[in-house]
């Protein structure tokens, strides 16, 4: 008995059933995979988190922001103020990448390995960067750290800021202007910001005294979409260069979503839908609302103003 085909008009309807049910189906893997995204963000945000009360519990501070955006870490200079790269480098070791940071060591503390350094600095790791916004690897960089290592046109990059406090500007005015400066103790001015990790800053955890689950440590900071791929203000450096808005922030403006043709500040953001992650001081991570009331935001970005305040 032969059998009966479908006719081109049953292909026809299957054909578009089959894409409506596509074109449902769609969506859901987008937000399954966004949610995905946004779990790996924040995990990244309990890993540096982590490492920063690992490194407290070790050198007795949190890391500091480093000097100014004009340099990069270096092993050889060790921790606290007279480190002159920024706190992410100065978690590397607390990150399980000990070999990196040391890579930059020549065993000369007054004459930089510029070559090793540069090196360190075009090594892109994946906890430094949200996955809904960029991938781990070398970006145009038309600010290169040059102090103490070569000028480069790609860097890592990262996106992820200490918190500077409730400011809207990163103050180096108070950094050395050179390794002798500093090893004579010159240059260094007490910075009167009130975050976590200031340019030569060694706050301890005695005084976040608005309690450390009340007070930013680290969060997701603002970018342009257009410009995820290349350089632009306050992105334009490395990931481990020192005090600069590339990697530490402050509270004093809202923060906001990712968007297109935004003039880029020294603010708070995320590319992610409805709330950007912040990782408080006890190691926490928290999905803050881009709603937040600003006094709010503001006394959460305040180590010690005596405000506590609900972010929920």
């Amino acid at each position: 008995m032969k059998k009966k085909a479908f006719t081109l008009v049953e292909l026809l309807v299957v054909i578009a059933i089959i894409g409506m049910l596509v074109g449902l189906l769609l969506p859901a893997v987008q937000q399954a995979r966004e949610a995905a995204r946004q779990m790996q963000c924040s995990n990244n945000l309990k890993q540096l988190g982590l490492a920063s009360l690992n490194y407290e519990s070790q050198v007795k501070s949190f890391p500091s922001a480093g000097w100014m955006g004009g340099w990069a870490g270096d092993a050889d200079r060790g921790f606290g103020k007279h480190q002159p790269g920024g706190w992410t480098f100065s978690l590397l070791p607390f990150l399980e990448q000990n070999a990196l940071f040391q890579s930059t060591s020549n065993n000369n503390r007054s004459t930089p390995a510029k070559a090793e350094i540069t090196r360190a600095n075009q090594t892109p790791l994946s906890v430094f960067n949200c996955p809904s916004r960029r991938t781990p690897k070398l970006y145009e960089a038309t600010n290169s750290p040059t102090k103490n290592c070569n000028s480069a046109t790609e860097l890592a990059k990262g996106d992820y800021a200490s918190n500077f406090g409730e400011t809207d500007a990163v103050n180096t005015s108070g950094c050395p202007g050179s390794y002798a400066d500093a090893d004579s103790n010159k240059g260094f001015t007490i910075q009167n910001y009130n975050g976590v990790m200031l340019s030569t800053s060694e706050i301890t955890l005695g005084e976040i005294r608005d309690g450390t689950s009340n007070t930013y440590l680290v969060g997701e900071k603002f970018r342009r979409p257009e410009v995820y791929e290349t350089s632009c203000c306050c992105d334009d450096s490395g990931v481990f260069c020192g005090a600069d808005p590339d990697n530490s922030r402050g509270t004093k403006l809202a923060p906001m979503q990712d968007r297109n043709g935004y003039n880029a500040r020294q603010q708070f953001g995320s590319p992610h839908a409805g709330a950007l992650g912040f990782v408080f001081c006890d190691g926490s991570v928290q999905r803050i609302s881009y709603s937040i009331d600003l006094e709010a935001h503001q006394h959460l970005g305040n180590r010690a103003d005596g405000e506590v305040v609900s972010y929920q």
